[in-house]
């Protein structure tokens, strides 16, 4: 009885393990080119999909737009969403192909309806700014969300910002808050901005400066000019921290660099109010910093007395 278990054990393991070869994933990226053609002239998708990307960046074989749609075209046909995509960016640019704004649509759709990510992202810009498409706030909403959903950070922002001022959605500031969170915490800038304003200014969250003040330094830090300016109006105001008007003027001046006119208007404002020796200070600290840097917290001559 053990030597027969041991058998069909034996067989089931031979059974199976062909299977499981088949069943790993194949490495296209990887394989030389005369074995990638044969394997794409045969009518694998995924294999005409990599060698039109060969042809399009010129990896191994001359860099060839023609020859990158070719390829991308039958793989789009069997379904394939990516090269549906990247066909749609082709006929959009004119690569390979003659320009076609129908054509770029219609790929860009038939990959978006499959769950590609960029395409979804690049509808939802479309409606949203009536690019090649009528203007709709509401098919812009639909597809923006389906890229949220699947964590891309642009997208969060964008949804948060429908809701944020109700276009393509009912005006809801909590679920604002919900996708500008979401977005800030991977890093997103602009997302970090409005989610300061929100909290500066209790919208959809209780009215928190200290909050307001951590997610504008987090965007300015990263160079965002409404962060900067932001930063500057709680320094100026003593709201949230220590009243420092050294650091207002610094982080204005960083902020009409990035083309804040509001900015400007601060930083003419509480110029008046300051010692040759401060606005001196302020100076230097705007002009030492760079973005990627942290802020100083506290100045030399401007703080509260």
């Amino acid at each position: 009885m053990t030597r027969l278990i041991s058998m069909l054990s034996l067989l089931l393991l031979l059974g199976v393990m062909p299977f499981v070869a088949h069943a790993q994933e194949q490495d296209y990226g990887s394989l030389p080119l005369p074995e990638l053609t044969q394997m794409a002239e045969a009518g694998d998708a995924e294999a005409q999909f990599h060698l039109g990307r060969r042809y399009y960046e010129g990896q191994g074989v001359p860099k060839s737009f023609p020859q990158a749609v070719n390829w991308y075209r039958k793989a789009a046909k069997q379904g394939n969403a990516t090269a549906q995509y990247n066909l749609g960016n082709m006929y959009a640019k004119g690569q390979g192909v003659s320009y076609d704004e129908q054509a770029f649509i219609n790929w860009y759709r038939k990959a978006a309806e499959q769950g590609n990510a960029d395409a979804q992202y690049k509808l939802g810009d479309m409606y949203y700014w009536g690019w090649h498409v009528s203007q709709s706030f509401r098919e812009a909403f639909n597809w923006y969300r389906k890229v949220a959903e699947q964590g891309n950070a642009d997208a969060q922002y964008d949804l948060g910002l429908m809701y944020d001022n109700g276009r393509g959605v009912s005006q809801d500031y909590k679920e604002a808050v919900n996708w500008y969170h979401k977005a800030a915490e991977q890093g997103n800038a602009n997302a970090q901005g409005n989610l300061g304003y929100m909290y500066a200014n209790g919208r959809g969250v209780s009215q928190d400066y200290e909050e307001a003040a951590n997610w504008y330094r987090k965007a300015a830090e990263q160079g965002n000019a409404y962060g900067q300016n932001s930063l500057g109006t709680l320094y100026h105001s003593g709201h949230g921290m220590p009243k420092d008007i050294v650091l207002a003027y610094a982080l204005y001046s960083l902020a009409i660099a990035g083309g804040s006119k509001d900015a400007a208007n601060n930083r003419n404002l509480i110029a008046k109010q300051m010692t040759g020796a401060q606005i001196e200070e302020g100076r230097a600290i705007s002009v030492r910093w760079r973005p990627g840097q942290p802020l100083p917290t506290s100045s030399k001559t401007g703080g509260s007395r």
